[in-house]
């Protein structure tokens, strides 16, 4: 006996703006090399990445009809997640639409792995490294203009080292060179949309704003600086929202235990961090902590490739993680092989009735 694994035959991905070629080639690359072809929808907000990478495929040799791209918005979405010939889809987005994407492929007959959105929180305890855990949370949360679901959003302070934490935030803050992304000495761009830039803003009408990033930023275009809101609470828009730009709320805590209560209540468990020098916490965390992904002094704990990428609950529709060995799972399915090779004199009628000796 023994078991292989072989391609499910088409498989497609939906794509979101924010990594529009790493996220597809989280898909597309260890879906063909299992043997697949690949339909890609990517979002409508930057579509040329994706003919790119088609491009650059075609010019290294890969057949035509192996990867192909398909451009538009719900039309498209839908026409992918109900087409007969597709047997597998993979989603990366917000939470509603992973929801809809997986409640419409699975009804279709299809497998699907979703992953949604995030609110991830860094937890910082007294005796962690005030400096070393400034810089991570200024990186974390700031980084692609906060608009990745690794990002931290929520920074919770335990005990005393609130103050010192935050001052040390606003020191770096003013350093952060927000503009174009085409001028090489920018650190951080424009939000996607105006739409989506004020929608941002808007969090910070709430909370204790200690840094207001609409009071520091390029006049033209939908730029946001680094923002800083303290004392935020659960029950808070700003605290319970994804919201997918520079703003990073502060929550105070006396306690650890308090502290992974704040995580393990979230409906999100993307990913979540701790910064500590305390081993023995640290390997206590990583199984308090209720997301698919802890970073330890380590902000935005994305795996390497021979691991895989996702989270638990609202973050993950579907049992299988993105890229990595689980990845490699998701795009094929099993079968096992039973056989032997008797001498035919030896063949007899069995029915498989236990026998009395």
């Amino acid at each position: 006996m023994y078991s292989i694994r072989q391609p499910l035959g088409v498989v497609a991905g939906i794509t979101p703006f924010n990594f529009p070629a790493m996220v597809p080639m989280w898909m597309w690359a260890p879906a063909i090399a299992c043997g697949n072809t690949f339909v890609l929808k990517p979002s409508e907000k930057d579509p040329s990445a994706s003919i790119w990478t088609a491009e650059l495929l075609k010019e290294a040799g890969l057949p035509d009809g192996v990867f192909n791209v398909v451009h538009g918005d719900k039309v498209a979405v839908d026409a992918v997640l109900e087409h007969p010939d597709i047997s597998a889809v993979s989603f990366v987005g917000s939470t509603p639409i992973a929801r809809y994407v997986y409640q419409k492929a699975t009804a279709n007959g299809k497998r699907c792995q979703a992953l949604g959105g995030a609110k991830n929180h860094m937890i910082v305890l007294p005796d962690a490294d005030i400096d070393m855990a400034a810089d991570a949370a200024v990186s974390a949360a700031y980084g692609s203009a906060g608009e990745r679901c690794m990002a931290v959003s929520m920074l919770v302070a335990v005990g005393a080292v609130a103050d010192p934490l935050i001052e040390a935030i606003k020191e770096r803050i003013p350093k952060v060179k927000v503009g174009d992304g085409l001028d090489p000495s920018s650190e951080m761009g424009p939000l996607i949309t105006r739409e989506h830039r004020e929608k941002v803003a808007s969090y910070l009408d709430e909370g204790k704003v200690l840094v207001d990033g609409r009071e520091n930023c390029p006049d033209e275009g939908f730029f946001l600086a680094p923002s800083l809101i303290d004392d935020l609470k659960p029950g808070m828009r700003a605290y319970e929202d994804e919201i997918f730009g520079p703003v990073l709320g502060v929550t105070r805590v006396d306690t650890y235990d308090e502290a992974v209560r704040l995580v393990n209540e979230s409906p999100y468990g993307n990913g979540t961090a701790i910064f500590t020098r305390d081993g023995g916490v640290a390997r206590q965390f990583q199984f308090d902590a209720q997301a698919g992904m802890v970073g330890i002094n380590v902000p935005i704990p994305v795996p390497v490739a021979y691991y895989s990428f996702g989270g638990w609950k609202g973050s993950l529709f579907g049992d299988r993680h993105i890229y990595g060995p689980e990845g490699i799972d998701f795009y094929t399915r099993g079968k096992v092989v039973t056989s032997r090779w008797p001498d035919p004199a030896t063949s007899k009628v069995d029915l498989g009735f236990p026998q009395t000796r």
